[in-house]
C-alpha cells in the first residue's frame, strides 16, 4: 500500500522533514537529560568525578541515545512516506527459493 504523498512531493518532503527534526530536538532534550542521570549516578556510586570522565561520559550518553533516535526516526520516515514501497527489487525474479 502506497502513502498518499512521498519524499518527491516537495510540500510533502519539507512536512515529514519537520516533523522529523522536531522529534529528534525533543530526543535530544532527553538524551542530555539521560546524560546528566548517567553523571548524577555516576556521582553518586563514585564519589568525586575526574572532569575527563564526567566529559566522556556525558557525551556518550548523549550522542548513543541520539544516534539511536536518528536512526530510528528515519526509518519511520522512510517507511510512513512510502519511500520503502517505491524501492524496485530487481533480482526477485532471479533468485531461487528451496535450493
Amino acid at each position: 500500500m502506497d502513502a498518499p504523498h512521498g519524499l518527491d512531493d516537495p510540500e510533502y518532503a519539507a512536512f515529514a522533514w519537520a516533523r522529523y527534526r522536531r522529534i529528534l530536538g525533543w530526543m535530544a532534550m532527553a538524551a542530555a537529560a539521560a546524560a546528566i542521570l548517567a553523571i548524577l549516578v555516576l556521582w553518586h556510586w563514585l564519589g568525586w568525578l575526574n572532569l575527563t570522565v564526567i566529559t566522556a561520559t556525558a557525551l556518550g550518553v548523549f550522542f548513543t541515545i541520539l544516534l539511536g533516535a536518528m536512526l530510528m526516526g528515519l526509518m519511520f520516515l522512510s517507511s510512513g512516506t512510502g519511500h520503502d514501497a517505491q524501492v524496485e527489487d530487481r533480482l526477485k525474479d532471479e533468485m531461487e527459493i528451496g535450493d
